[in-house]
């Protein structure tokens, strides 16, 4: 099978990126902001406008597949709550309706990911980190466009997140991974919890999803190309 290559747009600092290369795909990232701890060739620039570009000249024709992460913190409780002291309060623009469109246009088969309660995306697939037998339970949901894959069952999660909740605090074996204090996790234990081990920034493991979460979507994907080209 020739060379599979994904384009991953607001690519942060590369957990989509990674669970790619895992399962095979060269890739290329995009973000408006630097990240030098990105493990792979990242374009810095504006995400949609870089889509844009390469659909109009024809580019895009050498990737496989497309993921975007684009940012919807828009209504999302953590948002406006827990996460007000790193400044992400206030008003945030919903740029999923728009990469979605360009998604389309691009021909190409795609992922759109996002948290729990963030956007309005069809949920074509829900990933948890006990899936996998993480530290974390990072929810994150996904659309997918031009492939589809089977759910995989929601395992019954084994304890509480560890930490301070509604005045009560309990021990379990996840760790909140975003904000500070009230037990959340430390620069470390959100590495060991997600298996990100390249970068140390915390806004970044903050944002980051699990590896293993685009390594089982990659897989599934190629999985299901090779079938159809067999």
């Amino acid at each position: 099978m020739n060379e599979v290559r994904v384009l991953d747009l607001f690519c942060c600092a590369g957990g989509a990126a990674m669970g790619y290369h895992r399962a095979g795909f060269e890739v290329d990232g995009c973000d408006i902001a630097d990240r030098p701890s990105y493990p792979f060739t990242q374009h810095r620039g504006d995400a949609l406008e870089y889509l844009a570009h390469l659909i109009t000249t024809g580019e895009i024709e050498r990737y496989t597949l497309v993921h975007a992460s684009p940012p919807c913190q828009a209504g999302c409780a953590l948002t406006v709550g827990t996460n007000a002291s790193q400044g992400w309060g206030g008003t945030h623009e919903d740029l999923v309706a728009p990469t979605r469109e360009l998604l389309d246009a691009s021909g190409l088969p795609y992922v759109i990911e996002q948290p729990n309660g963030r956007a309005e995306i069809r949920k074509d697939l829900t990933l948890c980190g006990e899936m996998f037998g993480l530290g974390v339970l990072r929810h994150r949901n996904f659309e997918l466009g031009r492939f589809g894959v089977i759910q995989p069952t929601h395992r019954r999660h084994r304890g509480y997140v560890r930490g301070w909740r509604h005045g009560v605090y309990r021990n379990g074996p996840y760790v909140a991974a975003y904000g500070d204090g009230g037990g959340k996790a430390s620069v470390a234990e959100m590495q060991q919890a997600m298996g990100i081990t390249w970068t140390d920034v915390p806004e970044e493991l903050t944002e980051a999803i699990p590896p293993a979460y685009t390594t089982w979507i990659g897989t599934a994907f190629l999985t299901a190309r090779q079938e159809v080209f067999a």
